[in-house]
């Protein structure tokens, strides 16, 4: 769905605010018939540009108020190794977003936990689970942007 003309990015600009907003309402923000929204919107849905609607929780409330972003690098890069590695990170609820680097780094993780005892706890069961060379973790102070909207 390379070719996103400037209903869709209309449409995906108010998806991606509110994704629980009515057809009627979208297709009154894009200017279109209800049946032309919903047509654009399946289409989009079928090409995977719309991946999935989701809640976005406040991590405060749901308990887990800590992100942490765990910078692992690793001498071994074999694919045992990171079908390992993969496995570990799909076990870990607390991971959030794994991603995988090019320069110094090997893989950056997003983990929310409650806090510094919750991270300790994580640290130990991640590392049981996979062999790392080196592991550090830095704690956000302040969340100064953090969105989940791509740029359209």
């Amino acid at each position: 769905m390379a070719n996103l003309d400037s209903i869709d990015n209309a449409l995906l600009a108010a998806l991606q605010d509110d994704a629980t907003v009515s057809l009627d309402q979208l297709a009154e923000h894009a200017n279109l018939s209800r049946n032309a929204c919903w047509r654009r919107i399946k289409a989009m849905e079928a090409t995977g540009l719309i991946r999935k609607r989701v809640t976005l929780l406040d991590p405060e409330q749901a308990g887990c108020p800590l992100l942490v972003f765990v910078m692992v690098r690793t001498n071994n890069h074999d694919a045992e190794w990171m079908r390992l590695f993969n496995r570990a990170v799909s076990l870990f609820p607390e991971i959030v977003g794994a991603h995988r680097m090019t320069g110094d780094l090997d893989y950056v993780l997003r983990v929310r936990v409650a806090d510094v005892a919750a991270y300790d706890r994580f640290y130990k069961k991640f590392i049981a689970q996979v062999a790392v060379s080196d592991i550090s973790a830095s704690f956000v102070m302040e969340d100064i942007k953090d969105t989940t909207a791509l740029p359209l």
